[in-house]
Formats: C-alpha cells, sequence, structure tokens
C-alpha cells in the first residue's frame, strides 16, 4: 500500500537542506504565488515548481490520490466564481470581449478566463511546494529547526508530530475501509458516487475516534516522561545551516522580491493583456 504525503530519506540536494530553510521556500513561495496575479511570473513559478518537484525525486504514488482531490476542489471553485461572479475578470481589467453569450446575463469572456487562468495558475505553483515540504523534510529535523529560530519546542514539537502521524492516520483509514468492504459494502469504482461518497464518510467517525485514542495515548507517554518541564530542550536530529542552505535562502529570497516587484511596478497586482 502506498503512503502519501510521507517522508522518505532520498539522494537529493533537497533532502539535504535544513528543516529551516524548506520551511522559509515554503513560505516565500506561497506568499508570492497567492499576491501576485501577474501571469507571466505565475508562469515562471509554475515551470519551477514542476522542475523542483522532478528535482525532489518524489514519487506520483506518493500525491496522485491527494493531487486528485485537489484537482477536483480546483474545478470546484473555478466553476462557483462564474456562476458567482461571471464578470468579475471584467471588472477587474476594465474590458469586455464576450466569446460565447449564455442564458441570462451570464456570457463567457475573454476576461473571465483569464482570470480564471491566473487562479488556476496560482494553485499549480503551490501545491508542488507543498508536497515538496512534507516529502523531503524529516519531521523531527524540522522541529529542531524551528526551535532553533525561536519557536517554542512544544510548538514545534506538536507540529513534528503532526507530520509523522499522517501515514498512521492513513494505515487506519484503509484498515477501517477494509473492514467495511468485508462486511459487504462496496467502496470500489463498481459503486456509484453517490454510494461511495456515503460509504467513505461512514469512515470518518471511526477513523476520528482512533485519531482522539491516538492522541491520548501520546499526551500521557509525554507526561510521564516530563516533556515540557523545562524551557529549553537538546535535539538528535538537530542540523545548523549549511552553504547550501544560504544559497538556497538567498536565491529565495531574491526571487520572491524581483517576482513582487515586476508584479506591483505599474501599482496593481493584474498583468492585463487586454489594454
Amino acid at each position: 500500500m502506498a503512503k502519501l504525503l510521507t517522508y522518505e530519506k532520498k539522494d537529493t540536494w533537497m533532502d539535504e537542506l535544513c528543516g529551516v530553510t524548506k520551511l522559509v521556500y515554503f513560505l516565500a513561495w506561497s506568499i508570492t504565488s497567492m499576491l501576485t496575479y501577474d501571469t507571466r511570473v505565475l508562469a515562471v513559478m509554475l515551470v519551477l515548481s514542476f522542475v523542483f518537484f522532478k528535482a525532489s525525486k518524489t514519487e506520483w504514488k506518493q500525491v496522485g490520490s491527494i493531487f486528485k482531490v485537489i484537482l477536483f476542489f480546483l474545478v470546484v471553485n473555478v466553476l462557483a466564481i462564474f456562476l458567482f461572479a461571471p464578470d468579475q475578470g471584467v471588472k477587474i481589467y476594465g474590458t469586455r470581449h464576450v466569446l460565447v453569450q449564455l442564458a441570462g446575463n451570464y456570457a463567457i469572456t475573454a476576461e473571465q478566463l483569464f482570470y480564471e487562468l491566473n487562479i488556476i495558475l496560482k494553485y499549480f505553483t503551490i501545491i508542488p511546494a507543498v508536497f515538496i515540504f512534507v516529502v523531503t523534510t524529516n519531521p523531527s529535523e524540522f522541529a529542531a529547526s524551528l526551535n532553533r529560530i525561536g519557536i517554542s519546542y512544544n510548538i514545534g514539537y506538536a507540529v513534528a508530530i503532526a507530520l509523522r502521524y499522517i501515514p498512521d492516520v492513513q494505515d487506519d483509514f484503509h484498515k477501517i475501509k477494509n473492514a467495511q468492504e468485508a462486511r459487504g459494502i462496496e467502496m470500489s469504482g463498481k459503486a456509484k458516487l453517490t454510494q461511495r461518497i456515503k460509504s467513505v464518510a461512514a469512515i470518518i467517525f471511526p477513523l476520528i475516534f482512533t485519531s482522539v485514542e491516538r492522541i491520548d495515548t501520546v499526551s500521557n507517554a509525554m507526561e510521564l516522561r516530563g516533556f515540557g518541564k523545562y524551557k529549553k530542550r537538546t535535539w538528535y536530529m538537530g542540523r545548523k545551516l549549511q552553504r547550501n542552505d544560504y544559497l538556497t535562502l538567498i536565491a529565495v529570497l531574491l526571487f520572491a522580491a524581483a517576482a513582487l516587484v515586476i508584479t506591483y511596478h505599474d501599482g496593481s497586482r493584474f498583468y492585463n493583456p487586454f489594454v
């Protein structure tokens, strides 16, 4: 059974980077993508995202199922934007080029399509960054890195536990799913979509109860070991910033700064090809 969004040690330059470096990359990349609507910037970020994704040697089986879910919500989001704000692109770009006139006040315009293209580009620039961050970052090393930059080790440890238990939650999900199927509940592609949704929804409550039980076990174990008694602690997986970390940080921050300068140089964060 393939593990989704699980850290696996690989022989890549990304795995050798410190957790702080990966966090700064993820935050800078995500913030830049969220702020800009410059299609040129987003296009460059999209290409770089897939280059980095390839360089991280992340296997499709680790992210494929999650990507399909995200893609579904992306389609729903794009359709919802058109349904509730069909002229949003017209308002932003100040022109109106009707391509197809639909019923009532609904019309497909070049401006609306261009606006929603930028929304799609935003998704596809951030998604690879999320996958790269999760599958290349050792949770324990990441917690140590957070503590090193001044974040409380309690918070760092909470984040590390959350990342570490992703595969365990997946295992619980598949165990419950297999148990349901053994009782005759069809969850494969043979069942209707509505039936599959209902069947999967029925897994949620057992999964929550199992997770709560695990939380209680971990909390008791940490309390028995005196976790949180002292203001500081040592880290077995602690790692200092190396030369490649500094070079990566400089490159990421310079790129983010350049992208935002290009975006806002004319006072607007929207690139307008219609003027």
